[in-house]
Protein backbone atom coordinates (compact mmCIF):
# COMPACT_ATOMS: atom_id res chain seq x y z
CA UNK A 1 0.00 0.00 0.00
CA UNK A 2 1.00 3.53 -1.17
CA UNK A 3 0.43 6.73 1.78
CA UNK A 4 -0.43 9.71 0.88
CA UNK A 5 -0.62 12.61 3.01
CA UNK A 6 -2.34 16.30 2.86
CA UNK A 7 -6.07 17.26 1.42
CA UNK A 8 -4.85 17.70 -1.80
CA UNK A 9 -3.05 14.32 -2.73
CA UNK A 10 -5.81 12.55 -0.98
CA UNK A 11 -8.84 14.27 -2.19
CA UNK A 12 -7.04 14.30 -6.03
CA UNK A 13 -7.00 10.07 -5.77
CA UNK A 14 -10.48 10.31 -4.70
CA UNK A 15 -11.51 12.22 -7.72
CA UNK A 16 -9.07 10.04 -9.50
CA UNK A 17 -9.67 6.97 -8.74
CA UNK A 18 -11.34 6.57 -5.67
CA UNK A 19 -11.55 2.86 -5.98
CA UNK A 20 -7.95 2.55 -5.24
CA UNK A 21 -8.46 3.97 -1.64
CA UNK A 22 -8.40 1.55 0.81
CA UNK A 23 -9.36 4.29 4.27
CA UNK A 24 -8.68 7.19 4.94
CA UNK A 25 -7.37 8.55 8.64
CA UNK A 26 -8.18 11.87 9.82
CA UNK A 27 -7.29 13.69 12.97
CA UNK A 28 -9.76 13.91 15.65
CA UNK A 29 -9.03 17.06 16.03
CA UNK A 30 -9.77 18.40 12.63
CA UNK A 31 -13.72 19.48 12.70
CA UNK A 32 -13.22 22.28 10.04
CA UNK A 33 -15.33 22.92 6.89
CA UNK A 34 -12.20 21.32 4.92
CA UNK A 35 -12.48 17.90 7.12
CA UNK A 36 -16.53 17.89 6.83
CA UNK A 37 -16.21 18.17 3.21
CA UNK A 38 -13.14 15.20 2.68
CA UNK A 39 -15.37 12.97 4.94
CA UNK A 40 -18.68 14.13 3.14
CA UNK A 41 -16.45 12.97 -0.05
CA UNK A 42 -15.34 9.82 0.99
CA UNK A 43 -18.70 8.58 2.13
CA UNK A 44 -20.38 9.64 -1.34
CA UNK A 45 -17.45 7.29 -2.96
CA UNK A 46 -18.05 4.51 -0.08
CA UNK A 47 -14.14 4.71 0.86
CA UNK A 48 -13.98 3.99 5.03
CA UNK A 49 -12.64 7.07 7.14
CA UNK A 50 -11.03 6.02 10.49
CA UNK A 51 -10.85 8.80 13.29
CA UNK A 52 -7.87 9.00 14.58
CA UNK A 53 -4.61 10.78 16.68
CA UNK A 54 -1.78 13.27 15.39
CA UNK A 55 0.92 10.33 16.93
CA UNK A 56 -0.43 7.83 14.80
CA UNK A 57 -0.46 9.81 11.48
CA UNK A 58 2.93 10.99 12.35
CA UNK A 59 4.20 7.16 12.46
CA UNK A 60 1.94 6.07 9.48
CA UNK A 61 4.09 9.42 7.88
CA UNK A 62 7.44 9.02 9.35
CA UNK A 63 7.59 12.77 9.77
CA UNK A 64 6.17 13.65 7.10
CA UNK A 65 3.69 17.11 7.21
CA UNK A 66 -0.01 15.69 6.77
CA UNK A 67 -2.20 18.15 7.85
CA UNK A 68 -4.01 15.47 10.03
CA UNK A 69 -4.95 13.41 6.69
CA UNK A 70 -3.58 10.54 5.70
CA UNK A 71 -5.16 7.42 3.25
CA UNK A 72 -3.96 4.22 1.91
CA UNK A 73 -4.19 3.59 -1.36
CA UNK A 74 -2.78 1.13 -3.76
CA UNK A 75 -0.36 2.45 -6.24
CA UNK A 76 -1.30 3.55 -9.61
CA UNK A 77 0.22 1.71 -12.70
CA UNK A 78 1.92 4.59 -14.09
CA UNK A 79 3.98 4.36 -16.77
CA UNK A 80 7.76 3.61 -15.78
CA UNK A 81 9.44 3.73 -19.42
CA UNK A 82 9.62 6.78 -21.17
CA UNK A 83 8.79 4.66 -24.77
CA UNK A 84 4.99 3.74 -23.13
CA UNK A 85 4.77 7.47 -22.67
CA UNK A 86 5.56 8.79 -26.28
CA UNK A 87 2.96 5.96 -27.84
CA UNK A 88 0.38 7.56 -29.48
CA UNK A 89 1.73 11.03 -28.61
CA UNK A 90 2.04 13.21 -31.75
CA UNK A 91 3.96 16.03 -30.55
CA UNK A 92 5.27 15.53 -26.91
CA UNK A 93 6.05 18.30 -24.13
CA UNK A 94 8.52 17.01 -21.61
CA UNK A 95 10.16 18.10 -18.99
CA UNK A 96 13.55 16.90 -17.74
CA UNK A 97 14.79 17.88 -13.95
CA UNK A 98 18.55 17.50 -14.04
CA UNK A 99 20.19 17.37 -10.29
CA UNK A 100 16.88 18.09 -8.40
CA UNK A 101 17.70 16.75 -4.86
CA UNK A 102 15.03 18.70 -2.92
CA UNK A 103 11.61 16.66 -2.18
CA UNK A 104 9.65 19.89 -2.23
CA UNK A 105 11.36 21.56 -5.47
CA UNK A 106 10.61 17.85 -7.76
CA UNK A 107 6.87 18.09 -6.06
CA UNK A 108 6.38 21.56 -7.30
CA UNK A 109 7.91 20.82 -10.65
CA UNK A 110 5.28 17.86 -10.70
CA UNK A 111 2.72 19.70 -10.39
CA UNK A 112 3.45 22.90 -12.56
CA UNK A 113 3.88 19.93 -15.11
CA UNK A 114 0.55 18.55 -14.33
CA UNK A 115 -0.78 22.51 -14.87
CA UNK A 116 1.29 22.74 -17.97
CA UNK A 117 -0.52 19.67 -19.53
CA UNK A 118 3.48 18.16 -19.95
CA UNK A 119 3.35 14.36 -20.82
CA UNK A 120 6.05 13.23 -18.60
CA UNK A 121 8.87 14.75 -15.86
CA UNK A 122 12.38 12.64 -16.41
CA UNK A 123 15.13 12.87 -14.13
CA UNK A 124 18.14 10.80 -13.85
CA UNK A 125 18.19 7.97 -10.95
CA UNK A 126 21.87 9.15 -8.98
CA UNK A 127 22.00 12.86 -7.82
CA UNK A 128 17.77 13.21 -7.71
CA UNK A 129 15.68 12.83 -5.00
CA UNK A 130 13.27 10.28 -6.18
CA UNK A 131 9.22 10.23 -5.52
CA UNK A 132 9.29 10.39 -1.85
CA UNK A 133 6.10 10.90 -0.18
CA UNK A 134 7.61 14.59 0.90
CA UNK A 135 7.57 15.02 -3.28
CA UNK A 136 4.24 13.33 -3.39
CA UNK A 137 2.42 15.32 -0.93
CA UNK A 138 3.41 19.08 -2.36
CA UNK A 139 2.71 17.79 -5.76
CA UNK A 140 -0.91 17.78 -4.91
CA UNK A 141 -1.93 14.53 -6.68
CA UNK A 142 -0.15 15.10 -10.00
CA UNK A 143 2.33 12.53 -8.76
CA UNK A 144 -0.41 10.35 -9.95
CA UNK A 145 -1.30 12.37 -12.99
CA UNK A 146 2.45 12.76 -14.47
CA UNK A 147 4.29 9.93 -14.91
CA UNK A 148 7.94 10.51 -13.38
CA UNK A 149 10.67 8.60 -15.21
CA UNK A 150 13.95 7.91 -13.39
CA UNK A 151 16.86 7.16 -16.39
CA UNK A 152 20.29 5.39 -15.54
CA UNK A 153 21.81 7.33 -18.07
CA UNK A 154 20.24 10.72 -18.74
CA UNK A 155 22.63 11.78 -21.72
CA UNK A 156 21.83 8.78 -23.42
CA UNK A 157 18.18 9.27 -22.80
CA UNK A 158 18.52 12.48 -24.19
CA UNK A 159 20.37 10.96 -27.43
CA UNK A 160 17.27 8.46 -27.55
CA UNK A 161 14.94 11.09 -27.58
CA UNK A 162 16.71 13.37 -30.32
CA UNK A 163 16.57 10.37 -32.33
CA UNK A 164 12.67 10.21 -32.32
CA UNK A 165 12.73 14.13 -33.29
CA UNK A 166 12.40 15.27 -29.81
CA UNK A 167 14.01 19.17 -29.35
CA UNK A 168 15.99 19.42 -26.44
CA UNK A 169 15.84 22.77 -25.41
CA UNK A 170 18.30 23.54 -21.52
CA UNK A 171 18.08 26.63 -19.63
CA UNK A 172 21.14 27.99 -18.79
CA UNK A 173 21.89 31.82 -16.96
CA UNK A 174 24.62 32.50 -19.62
CA UNK A 175 22.79 31.48 -23.26
CA UNK A 176 22.15 34.60 -25.70
CA UNK A 177 18.65 33.25 -26.49
CA UNK A 178 15.72 33.90 -23.89
CA UNK A 179 12.89 31.05 -23.93
CA UNK A 180 10.89 33.89 -25.52
CA UNK A 181 13.19 33.51 -28.59
CA UNK A 182 13.07 30.14 -28.91
CA UNK A 183 11.47 27.95 -31.38
CA UNK A 184 9.18 26.09 -29.05
CA UNK A 185 6.66 24.24 -31.16
CA UNK A 186 7.26 20.59 -31.92
CA UNK A 187 8.17 17.74 -30.06
CA UNK A 188 9.64 19.58 -27.29
CA UNK A 189 11.63 18.38 -23.94
CA UNK A 190 12.50 21.54 -21.70
CA UNK A 191 15.90 20.67 -19.72
CA UNK A 192 16.45 22.21 -16.24
CA UNK A 193 19.23 21.64 -13.87
CA UNK A 194 19.41 22.83 -9.67
CA UNK A 195 19.21 25.91 -8.45
CA UNK A 196 22.73 27.29 -8.53
CA UNK A 197 24.38 24.42 -9.98
CA UNK A 198 22.58 24.11 -12.80
CA UNK A 199 22.96 21.66 -15.93
CA UNK A 200 25.82 19.18 -15.49
CA UNK A 201 28.19 19.68 -18.60
CA UNK A 202 27.64 16.31 -20.73
CA UNK A 203 23.31 17.10 -19.95
CA UNK A 204 24.22 21.15 -21.48
CA UNK A 205 26.19 19.29 -23.98
CA UNK A 206 23.14 16.98 -25.25
CA UNK A 207 20.64 19.85 -25.64
CA UNK A 208 20.64 20.93 -28.76
CA UNK A 209 19.42 25.16 -27.77
CA UNK A 210 20.59 26.74 -24.45
CA UNK A 211 18.32 29.63 -23.32
CA UNK A 212 17.90 32.13 -20.28
CA UNK A 213 15.21 33.56 -18.57
CA UNK A 214 15.36 36.95 -18.85
CA UNK A 215 15.85 38.05 -14.74
CA UNK A 216 15.16 42.05 -14.67
CA UNK A 217 15.18 42.33 -11.20
CA UNK A 218 18.21 42.00 -8.62
CA UNK A 219 17.82 38.25 -8.23
CA UNK A 220 20.14 36.28 -10.20
CA UNK A 221 18.05 32.92 -10.46
CA UNK A 222 14.62 31.44 -10.24
CA UNK A 223 13.62 28.04 -8.28
CA UNK A 224 13.67 25.12 -10.43
CA UNK A 225 10.02 24.65 -9.90
CA UNK A 226 9.44 28.23 -10.78
CA UNK A 227 11.58 28.48 -13.89
CA UNK A 228 9.69 25.01 -14.78
CA UNK A 229 6.74 27.01 -14.40
CA UNK A 230 8.07 30.02 -16.75
CA UNK A 231 8.93 27.46 -19.46
CA UNK A 232 6.19 25.05 -19.70
CA UNK A 233 3.35 27.37 -19.96
CA UNK A 234 5.65 29.72 -22.57
CA UNK A 235 5.81 25.85 -24.49
CA UNK A 236 1.93 25.67 -23.60
CA UNK A 237 1.14 29.15 -24.86
CA UNK A 238 2.57 28.87 -28.20
CA UNK A 239 0.70 25.53 -28.80
CA UNK A 240 -2.10 27.25 -28.21
CA UNK A 241 -1.25 30.29 -30.23
CA UNK A 242 -0.77 27.71 -33.32
CA UNK A 243 -4.30 26.71 -32.97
Amino acid sequence: MKTLTGFHAVTSRLRQKADTVKEIYIDAERKDARAKDLREMAQRMGVRVITSDMKRLDAMTHGVRHQGVVALAEPLDMPKFIEDVLEGIEQPLLLILDGVQDPHNLGACLRVADGAGAHAVIAPKDRSVGLTNAAIKVSSGAADSVPYIAVTNLARTMRDLKDRGIWMIGTDDSAEKSIYEAQLDGALALVLGAEGEGLRRLTRDSCDLLVSIPMLGSVESLNVSVASGVCLYEARRRRLAAR
